[in-house]
């Protein structure tokens, strides 16, 4: 016979947690070996062979949690969640209830990884922090965040966002137009992160009173930059003299996050990448700290995170 129990969930965060559809809900079917039910108050889950109801109601507790602190778990994130690779209980429990900003769309911005958690927690007590991973891991938009919501707060006067005009051995001579349009498709990532979570007016603002300046890495050369938050994007693009010198523009009450990729070196053959020098080299410094992200904290489509470790199978093989 059928074990049938019932779960408490006003109706509220019945719709919250469900998802389009009860995507959610039909995905923790599958999971738990369960049927859930939502027409009647709460959830009734009725138990099919080998269902673990114990499980599911431990993650119906953290979900109902988080939903009630903003947090809304996607199919894809819950499907992250529960990756068997990974432990539930441990990834479940570091979902974390407080909002690092409020987008332009008045939506809580939270840290949806491990590794996007650990690096809230590495700037709270660092200036220097370094984040590298695969792309799609949401490194540089957390990053970007981050340095908004500092200068929303007043904690930094303003935000310099950085990127080396280096990308797939291409050369800025060979582009079209004057220096600004030579360097804007470098930029436009950086651009299109802060375009999601500032209103256009207030974005616009900052750009005009220098507030936010967005510029290739060889503008930093000769400048100290007072209580700035400073992100340096795509650092695996520069050589160890220019990390140097990025890292030295560094002035009182300043941060830096510097963001990159070890797998999308783009130097020309030979030339040594300054981000990984440099990890290696000011490793154990205090107040510099270290934040690895992994293939399985890719957010893009959930393919991406296979294409990756399928890529990383084949570069331990050769």
């Amino acid at each position: 016979m059928s074990e049938l129990q019932r779960y408490s969930l006003s109706d509220d965060l019945k719709r919250t947690i469900s998802g389009e559809n009860e995507t959610v809900f039909r995905l923790l079917e599958s999971r738990f070996c369960v049927e859930i039910q939502t027409r009647l108050p709460g959830l009734t889950v009725i138990a099919r062979e080998n269902g673990d109801i114990a499980g599911l109601f431990a993650v119906l507790d953290q979900l109902k949690i988080a939903a009630r602190h903003g947090k809304v778990l996607s199919k894809t994130q819950l499907e992250r969640l529960l990756d068997p690779t990974d432990s539930v209980g441990d990834n479940l429990e570091s979902i974390p209830t407080t909002p690092v900003f409020r987008n332009r769309m008045g939506v809580s911005v939270f840290p949806k990884t491990k590794a996007q958690a650990e690096l809230v927690h590495a700037v709270e007590g660092n200036d220097i922090i370094f984040a590298k991973g695969p792309a799609g891991t949401g490194k540089t938009f957390l990053a970007v965040t981050l340095a908004v919501a500092s200068l929303e707060r007043h904690e930094a006067e303003r935000i310099c966002l950085v990127r080396p005009a280096v990308e797939a051995g291409e050369s800025l001579g060979y582009l079209p137009g004057d220096l600004k349009e030579k360097i804007a498709p470098y930029l436009r990532p950086i651009h299109d992160s802060l375009a999601e979570l500032l209103p256009a007016e207030k974005l616009r603002h900052y750009e005009e009173t220098g507030a936010i300046e967005v510029a290739p890495l060889a503008y930093m050369r000769g400048r100290t930059l007072k209580r700035a938050f400073i992100i340096l994007d795509e650092a695996q693009n520069t050589t160890p003299e220019q990390m140097k010198m990025f890292l030295t523009r560094l002035g009182p009450h300043s941060k830096a996050i510097i963001t990159g990729d070890a797998t999308q070196v783009d130097l020309a053959k030979g030339q040594k990448s300054g981000l990984m020098h440099a990890m290696k080299l000011l490793k154990g410094i205090r107040g510099i700290a270290q934040v690895e992200f992994e293939s399985t904290d890719v957010l893009r489509h959930p393919l991406v995170k296979d294409i990756l470790k399928a890529y990383e199978g084949a570069s331990e093989r050769s």
